[in-house]
């Protein structure tokens, strides 16, 4: 029996949420969700675990929540989830002869986000042994929330989902929604601020987000202080080699001796992690 599969990558950020809500409300012509998968890094914010909790309250498609482990504890032990060398996370890295500010590849993105929920369809929906390969009789589609003001990001999740065989889809992109049109369609369709997803620790964050988390999430900054420092601690695999200092604030100094003014540091939104970041 052949098997259409219609999958939504939620991030549980503002994008994601948006096609989530558009699909229960027969907003996107044509698209009806199985399921929407959450690839848990366990270290997101408390607001965003809520909304998610708020979101699956709505009466949509099932939200399935996966997990590769908690990023943050794999960081400090110096071991990704597998037991290898930890896939690094964007950290910014001061040398000590003062040369420039430089920054670390993001591989976080692939380990705990775009895998599990790969493994996720391959062995919980579609029931696949290892290195099995997917029936010539299953459609498989997944949809992510990019936008239209993020061009590149598409291209970039279009071509690697072309290179293994998978359809892939933007329906915010097709109807030319931008992120603000998405913060303006939740204004009035969410009774709560849809917060942005990415790690407590995630160096994508504006000196805006860095003290709103800590203002109003001590447990989350707390958290984020413990990962930034265990970075810089000797013999930690994921400095092991390096000839520079690692740090999650782009100032490279301690995250919590940083000054947060509000023009100092800040980033767009187009790190969003849902779901895809990085592609």
């Amino acid at each position: 029996m052949s098997k259409d599969l219609h999958i939504l990558n939620l991030g549980a950020g503002v994008q994601s949420t948006v096609l989530y809500l558009m699909a229960l409300d027969d907003e996107l012509e044509g698209v009806k969700f199985d399921c929407a998968i959450f690839a848990d890094t366990q270290e997101e914010p408390q607001d965003v675990y809520r909304h998610l909790d708020w979101l699956g309250q709505q009466g949509g498609p099932e939200i399935i929540k996966t997990t590769a482990g908690k990023i943050g504890a794999d960081l400090l032990k110096g071991e990704n989830s597998t037991g290898q060398r930890f896939a690094s996370v964007p950290a910014f890295t001061k040398h000590p002869d003062g040369g420039p500010v430089g920054q670390v590849r993001r591989q976080c993105t692939s380990e705990y986000k775009i895998v599990p929920i790969e493994k996720t369809i391959r062995y919980q929906l579609l029931g696949l042994k290892p290195r099995q390969h997917i029936p010539k009789d299953v459609t498989i589609t997944q949809y992510m929330g990019f936008s239209f003001d993020e061009p590149g990001r598409a291209a970039r999740a279009k071509g690697r989902f072309q290179m293994r065989g998978w359809q892939v889809r933007f329906p915010l992109f097709e109807l030319m929604m931008t992120r603000g049109d998405c913060i303006r369609y939740l204004e009035n369709r969410v009774p709560h601020e849809v917060p942005r997803s990415a790690c407590v620790f995630c160096p994508y964050k504006s000196n805006r987000e860095w003290r709103r988390l800590k203002e109003d999430d001590p447990q989350g900054w707390a958290r984020a202080v413990e990962v930034d420092n265990g970075m810089r601690q000797p013999g930690v695999v994921h400095n092991r080699g390096m000839d520079a200092e690692l740090f999650i604030h782009r100032s490279c100094k301690p995250l919590e001796q940083a000054y947060l003014a509000e023009n100092q540091g800040e980033f767009d939104w187009m790190n969003e992690c849902e779901g895809g970041c990085g592609l």
